[in-house]
């Protein structure tokens, strides 16, 4: 308390003598004493001439902790070929399938094998903009500069999205092999697409609130949406081609044995194929922002309209860190969000704390606790990736190899290093199969989940 004094009266001293004004302006005062301050700095030039010059991460680098990096992990899974979602917004899309592919691969014996992550966007997209729309027949009644409106006016057409949408998307359409719908020129860059839709739904909004102001019914209003789809539905198969229905498909095992050409619609696909279960996995957060042992879901954070919102454990870290160790250890593969951009070494690939250094080269405290990271919206989960091996000392996590999305060419030829301080700070969720948590944790599923609103930070994953 005698600290904390002390600092706030040596504050109004220094605001004092710096001449600030009673309306709170920078007067010409405060700027001479800041010069004066800056003059006095015995390393200010050299710090000037080294950032002037520079780009400042190449001057913050902590080389220590860098020499200190190793590439090795005692416990890995066996996967494929790393992906690209390029300059799109699918990471949360291109983790899901990549938590699969060990199972197809295992299953079928091959040394690769990839789903087309397009094929699902496709739908992903429909779904999003009939979700939109519906929002804008709830809202309809709501002026303008409604909070919930103005959300739904800001971004109508997302590449981003959560777990759930995986798992409703392959149950609801199934999944094909990328072999059968490939990519194109705009899936790997959805911004141009991006907008033309984000314009169209817009003034589709425009059309139903104006025959709702009109006395026009919900079913009048339904009958219109469902017309606005089918533009939408058109405009995907422009630029993304149309789904398949059905078709054949065949693969070569690692022993070069190629296998009977089969029929397969997209639901058989993935039930053949992968077989995996997603309902039995479980998606735990930690979140310091909201209290721990509670059920939370994120309002509209979905895809399909009739399928329930985002739903997530709240636990302290060490219950998630565990049981990410205890899946990982059972040969499964583990999906996560973080904040990919903090304190991340791009060049190798590395994120650690501390290994940027900042506050050492410009002597001033950037540092903030998790907690009032996520509240101050320092910090929010912007990026899906997949935990594919662990290093291990004495029983306890070094680091966790990370699958990543981003071409062979970023990171460690498509890895990242995740050092486990890392890990506390700055991820926030995996994906749990039910079998590894213990059943107080999963009684917290009877709970009622309270409701938090879509801009919750939990809700911006690459949106």
């Amino acid at each position: 308390m005698m600290k904390a004094c002390i600092s706030a009266i040596l504050s109004l001293l220094f605001l004092a003598s710096a001449g600030l004004g009673q309306d709170g302006s920078i007067t010409p005062k405060m700027i001479q004493t800041f010069r004066d301050s800056f003059g006095k700095l015995h390393n200010g030039t050299t710090v000037v001439n080294a950032v002037t010059k520079n780009e400042v991460r190449n001057l913050v680098l902590d080389r220590k902790k860098l020499t200190l990096h190793d590439a090795y992990y005692t416990n890995k899974i066996k996967t494929g070929k790393v992906t690209n979602q390029k300059s799109s917004g699918r990471c949360w899309l291109f983790a899901g399938f990549n938590i699969m592919r060990p199972f197809a691969m295992k299953k079928l014996k091959v040394k690769n094998i990839e789903f087309s992550q397009i094929y699902s966007f496709f739908w992903d997209k429909l779904e999003k903009a009939n979700l939109f729309l519906e929002g804008i027949l709830q809202t309809r009644d709501r002026n303008l500069d409604d909070r919930l409106v103005v959300y739904l006016l800001k971004q109508p057409f997302p590449d981003g999205g959560q777990w759930n949408m995986v798992v409703d998307l392959v149950e609801k359409y199934g999944v094909v092999p990328v072999e059968v719908m490939p990519e194109t020129s705009h899936t790997g860059a959805t911004r141009a697409l991006n907008a033309l839709a984000k314009r169209k739904l817009r003034r589709d909004a425009v059309i139903l609130r104006d025959m709702h102001a009109k006395g026009q019914p919900l079913a009048a209003l339904r009958s219109r949406k469902a017309e606005m789809l089918s533009e939408i539905y058109r405009l995907l198969a422009y630029h993304f081609g149309e789904p398949p229905t059905a078709f054949e498909w065949r693969y070569e095992d690692k022993d070069g044995k190629v296998s009977k050409l089969k029929s397969y619609t997209p639901k058989s696909f993935y039930k053949e194929i992968v077989g995996l279960d997603l309902t039995q996995y479980v998606c735990l957060y930690n979140c310091p922002a909201h209290p721990y042992g509670k059920l939370y879901n994120i309002q509209f954070d979905r895809d399909l309209f009739d399928r329930p919102d985002m739903t997530f454990i709240n636990v302290e870290m060490k219950i998630l860190k565990s049981l990410t160790l205890k899946q990982l250890l059972d040969g499964e593969a583990v999906w996560f969000g973080c904040d990919v951009g903090k304190e991340h070494f791009r060049d190798k690939g590395i994120l650690r704390s501390n290994i940027l250094d900042y506050e050492a080269l410009l002597d001033m405290k950037f540092s903030l606790s998790k907690k009032d990271r996520i509240l101050y919206q320092d910090s929010i989960p912007t990026h899906a990736m997949v935990f594919m091996g662990v290093d291990l000392k004495e029983g306890k996590p070094v680091k966790w190899r990370v699958e990543n999305s981003w071409g062979s060419k970023r990171g460690d030829k498509g890895y990242l290093a995740m050092y486990d301080g890392w890990f506390d700070e700055y991820l926030y969720s995996a994906i749990i199969n039910k079998k590894h948590v213990p059943q107080e944790v999963l009684k917290i599923l009877d709970q009622k989940a309270i409701a938090l609103p879509p801009w919750d930070p939990m809700f911006a994953m690459d949106r």
